[in-house]
């Protein structure tokens, strides 16, 4: 059994990164199949469901007003789309419905809006997390009334490298928000993006922080960048493959009951790629052709990924979910 710690220390996760590379993916699969079904993979959709115009600097970021790329803004959606979305894809076997924001802060206006579909997204037997910005308690306590599971907030980087591609918020901003999800009584969905010129030092730092939370996110989401032209990071030069698998690795060493998600970029990666990094403990993906505004695989390729691997899907535990 491994133990689950909150008090690990930059030169034990060194040392986990030093090891030979199959030695350190045969203990992140011990201590996956510990936790988890290793044949089992967790299929989440994300809708972006207001896109562009983000106040915030988020170098890596397509929707910030910052930057001029070729994202097609786009009003917070109706209720009646977003029903038709999430109906679509608990068809195509997503069990999680994530919905995203391009704001700073949710408005005050809108706030009921996004309520009303988090209660209507739920209805249909799908779990459910948003992703809106920073909020304040009130927000939270809002969120949860309208029966959120998860609220996605991820701490992207070290809190060092951050300064380097976000000026509009600190890095403790986004631990203050983590702070008011948990009080509120909503589960965690917090990770990063690794291949933005950051470091190992950074990629240890980001882990370091995700693990001496009080509590583990239970969705760990790792993304690797998809560099977007007219944004600061559009040339930035791909992360090894290696070295991702690694973090993957090491992120389920250090938070072994969390879902490590493999989120962003997996439109890069090889099917050889992604089967080690389920190998080395990923067991959730985003499902579906667009996340937010980035391309993904297609849902095709995924479902011949997973039956080439012997994978199945895992299901929402029936005490989780709603009645349809």
């Amino acid at each position: 059994m491994t133990i689950i710690r909150h008090d690990w220390q930059a030169e034990e996760v060194n040392t986990l990164y030093d090891l030979p590379f199959m030695e350190l993916l045969f203990q992140a699969q011990k201590t996956h199949r510990y936790y988890f079904d290793p044949n089992t993979v967790q299929l989440c959709a994300l809708l972006s469901i207001k896109t562009g115009t983000c106040p915030e600097d988020c170098a890596y970021c397509p929707q910030s007003a910052h930057y001029r790329t070729d994202l097609e803004k786009e009003p917070l959606m109706s209720l009646e789309q977003v029903l038709e979305r999430a109906k679509a894809a608990k068809a195509q076997g997503a069990t999680r419905f994530c919905m995203g924001a391009a704001w700073r802060s949710p408005p005050q206006k809108e706030l009921p809006k996004v309520a009303a579909m988090i209660k209507a997204v739920k209805n249909l037997g799908l779990e459910t997390c948003v992703t809106l910005g920073m909020l304040d308690e009130e927000q939270t306590t809002a969120l949860k009334a309208a029966g959120l599971d998860f609220y996605n907030h991820n701490l992207d980087s070290s809190p060092e490298f951050y300064s380097t591609i976000i000026t509009t918020r600190t890095y403790q901003d986004r631990l203050d928000t983590l702070e008011r999800v948990r009080e509120a009584g909503i589960k965690v969905c917090c990770g990063g993006i690794l291949g933005m010129g950051e470091t190992r030092v950074d990629r240890v730092e980001l882990l370091l922080k995700l693990a001496c939370l009080s509590s583990h996110p239970e969705s760990v989401p790792i993304n690797r960048l998809v560099a977007v032209k007219g944004t600061p990071l559009g040339d930035v030069e791909e992360i090894d493959d290696f070295e991702f698998i690694r973090t993957i690795a090491v992120a389920r060493l250090m938070m072994p009951r969390a879902f490590v998600r493999l989120s962003a970029g997996r439109e890069t990666m090889s099917d050889t790629m992604q089967a080690l990094c389920f190998f080395a403990g990923a067991n959730s993906i985003f499902y579906g052709e667009k996340l937010l505004t980035t391309p993904n695989p297609t849902i095709n390729k995924d479902r011949e990924l997973f039956t080439r691997l012997g994978m199945k899907e895992h299901a929402i535990p029936h005490s989780q979910s709603a009645s349809a």
